[in-house]
C-alpha cells in the first residue's frame, strides 16, 4: 500500500521574477488541483522589482499561498533553505520560478514517493535554451566533482526535486552554513530516485547565474564535500621535495667530486618560479579552506525574515 499525502509543500524561490511569477502561479495551481491539499511558499530573496508586491497580492487572492520576504538577497540556496523551514507539509518540493522546470510533472514525482521513495530528483535529459558551452561547462563539472567527493550525483541533475518530511528534518539538522542543495540531500541518505524530464526554455527575463557565481558555486561545491584540493597539494609537495632531494644531492655531487661545474642559472631561475607558484596555490587551497571554517565558526544566520504572509501569527522563529 502507498503512502497517503495529507499535504504537499511547494517552496519557490525568487528574485527579480516580476514578468513571470504570475505565470508561474497559474501553473502550480494547475498542475496540483488534483491534489488532496498543498501550500505555495514564495520566498522573495531580495527583488529590486515588483516581484514582491505581485506575491502579496496573490497571497491575499489565494490563502494557500504564503510569502517569505528575506531582508536582502542571500543565494538561492538560503531561499530554498528558508522555504523548508517554513515548509509543514508531508512533503516538499523546490522548483524555481523560471518555468524551466515545469511543475506539470510534480504530480508525478509524487507517484514515485508515494511507492517509496524519499528522494526523488529531477534529471535534465535536454536542457533548451541554455548554451551548450554552459551544459557542457556543469557536466564536465559535476564529472569533477564525483571524482574528488565520496558523494556521487549524475551530471544533469538539480534542485528541482521533493523530498519526504523525514528528509526536510534531516537536513534542518545539519550544522553548515553554506548549502549545496544537490549534494547535500543526496548525502543525507535515504530512499533516492531520479525522475528524467526535458527541461524548458526560460519563460521570461534571464538567468541569474553569471560566470562568476557559477564559478564560485562550484568552487564552494567542491571545497564543502571534498578535501582532495589538499590531499593533491601534499601529494605534489612530496613530489617536488623528492625531486629538490635528488636535484640537492646531484649538485653537491658535482661539485664536490667533479670537475664539471656549470653555474646553472637558467634552471635555478625556473625551479625558483615554479616552487613559488605552487607554493602559492596550495597556500590558497589552504586560505580557501581556513576562509570557510572561519564563516562557520560565526555562526551567522543564513538569511534574515523583512517580512512573512500567510503563516500563523505565533510562527516567528527561523
Amino acid at each position: 500500500m502507498g503512502r497517503c499525502l495529507s499535504l504537499l509543500s511547494v517552496v519557490v524561490p525568487c528574485l527579480d521574477e516580476e514578468q513571470v511569477i504570475g505565470e508561474t502561479h497559474r501553473r502550480i495551481v494547475s498542475a496540483l488541483d488534483a491534489t488532496t491539499g498543498f501550500e505555495i511558499i514564495y520566498v522573495d530573496d531580495g527583488s529590486q522589482d515588483s516581484t514582491l508586491n505581485i506575491l502579496r497580492e496573490l497571497q491575499q487572492a489565494d490563502q494557500r499561498v504564503k510569502v517569505i520576504s528575506l531582508s536582502r538577497n542571500f543565494g538561492q540556496f538560503a531561499a530554498l533553505t528558508a522555504g523548508m523551514q517554513h515548509a509543514t507539509g508531508d512533503v516538499v518540493a523546490l522548483i524555481d520560478a523560471d518555468l524551466q522546470d515545469p511543475p506539470e510533472i510534480i504530480p508525478d514525482m509524487l507517484e514515485i514517493w508515494q511507492q517509496g521513495a524519499d528522494i526523488v530528483q529531477g534529471l535534465r535529459t535536454n536542457r533548451r535554451g541554455e548554451k551548450s558551452l554552459r551544459v557542457w561547462s556543469s557536466n564536465f563539472f559535476m564529472r569533477i566533482f564525483n571524482i574528488m567527493s565520496d558523494t556521487k550525483f549524475k551530471p544533469g541533475v538539480g534542485d528541482f526535486m521533493i523530498i519526504d518530511r523525514a528528509v526536510t528534518e534531516a537536513f534542518m539538522s545539519l550544522p553548515e552554513s553554506r548549502h549545496f542543495l544537490r549534494c547535500m540531500i543526496p548525502w543525507l541518505g535515504f530512499n533516492h530516485e531520479i525522475f528524467p524530464f526535458e527541461r524548458e526554455e526560460r519563460d521570461a527575463g534571464k538567468t541569474k547565474y553569471s560566470l562568476r557565481k557559477l564559478t564560485s558555486l562550484a568552487i564552494d561545491s567542491i571545497l564543502s564535500f571534498s578535501i582532495a584540493p589538499l590531499r593533491i597539494a601534499t601529494r605534489i609537495g612530496l613530489l617536488f621535495s623528492g625531486l629538490a632531494f635528488v636535484g640537492i644531492t646531484y649538485t653537491l655531487v658535482t661539485r664536490l667530486f667533479t670537475d664539471a661545474w656549470v653555474p646553472g642559472w637558467a634552471i635555478v631561475f625556473i625551479t625558483i618560479l615554479a616552487l613559488n607558484g605552487l607554493q602559492l596555490l596550495f597556500l590558497g587551497i589552504i586560505g580557501e579552506y581556513l576562509g570557510r571554517t572561519y564563516g562557520e565558526v560565526k555562526r551567522r544566520p543564513l538569511y534574515l525574515v523583512r517580512e512573512r504572509l500567510g503563516f500563523a501569527p505565533e510562527r516567528r522563529g527561523e
